[in-house]
């Protein structure tokens, strides 16, 4: 597989229009004007994933506050996303990219170290941007453990 390129801090965030857990569209468009975190994970439902997303959860509050608004992209279905997000009480939007075509176009799917092989997959990512679009982040392979606090502690939030 090629691999896709990553985007880097100045860069346009690409275009997307994604169907959230209800099946409902949500544009990249519509966070204009807010600044806003958008991260990647490769399965709602995991423990990993799972745990990052409820950090997030538990988060946002203080990124609110800060004016980011938090938006997850998985390749999950939508049914699969709205039983996530229910189980979990995850209170912002859960994205479904089942082509992978956005993930692909921000570098977040291609090929990765998994259990020391190389493998080909969502690339666990994680891009903060500014109320116009404009990448002020770009932060590939984080953990998922952890990577919420440490982001918020390079916010400032």
């Amino acid at each position: 597989m090629t691999e896709t390129s990553r985007l880097s801090p100045g860069d346009t965030a690409p275009a997307f229009t994604l169907p959230d857990a209800d099946g409902t569209p949500v544009s990249l468009d519509s966070l204009r004007g807010r600044k806003a975190v958008v991260y990647f994970y490769p399965a709602a439902g995991t423990p990993g994933c799972t745990k990052q997303a409820c950090d997030f959860r538990d988060s946002l509050e203080p990124l609110a506050a800060a004016g980011y608004a938090v938006v997850g992209i998985s390749p999950d279905a939508p049914a699969k996303l709205a039983k996530f997000r229910d189980a979990e009480q995850v209170s912002f939007p859960l994205l479904s990219d089942a082509d992978r075509s956005v993930m692909t176009a921000w570098g977040a799917y291609g090929t990765k170290s998994l259990y020391g092989k190389q493998v080909t997959g969502v690339i666990r990512s994680t891009f903060v941007l500014d109320e116009q679009g404009t990448v002020e982040k770009a932060m590939y392979a984080v953990k998922a453990t952890g990577h919420v606090a440490k982001l918020r502690r390079e916010l400032g939030v």
